[in-house]
């Protein structure tokens, strides 16, 4: 299965050491992550260099080429709630995983076809993250 992972590139990167935990998680249970770069910590550099519109372009048919999205989004991001949109629109399966006590954003939370579940350990990380992987 190919997921596309989305989290906070210039929202913030705070939760790099979470995004890690994540694609480190996925990829342990044999799912292809198409957008591990998130969890680089020289990302920001890198990205720099790029023009805007190919990192669009990128992000765009990783999307389109995925089966499913899984969004942290603790860290408000306007590119992972674009992200997020799109993935939804293309009809693709969204996770949103937001740590609790966060103030998750009212329109993700809101969105009836995306699933969103809080959690405050790797334990509740986890069992969400295969309960997602069983419908993905």
């Amino acid at each position: 299965m190919k997921i596309f992972f989305a989290g906070s590139i210039r929202g913030g990167r705070q939760l790099i050491p979470t995004y890690q935990y994540i694609v480190g998680f996925l990829k342990s249970h044999d799912q292809a992550v198409m957008s591990e770069h998130v969890t680089s910590k020289d990302l920001e550099k890198t990205e720099a260099k790029m023009p805007e519109n190919d990192i669009f372009e990128k992000d765009i048919n990783w999307i389109k080429e995925a089966d499913c999205v899984i969004a942290e989004i603790t860290v408000p991001s306007i590119g992972v709630g674009y992200e997020i949109c799109y993935a939804v629109t293309l009809g693709k399966p969204v996770l949103c995983l937001y740590e609790k006590g966060a103030k998750a954003s009212a329109m993700v939370l809101g969105n009836r076809e995306v699933t969103a579940n809080q959690y405050s350990d790797k334990v509740e990380l986890e069992q969400v993250l295969l309960d997602f992987m069983g419908v993905c």
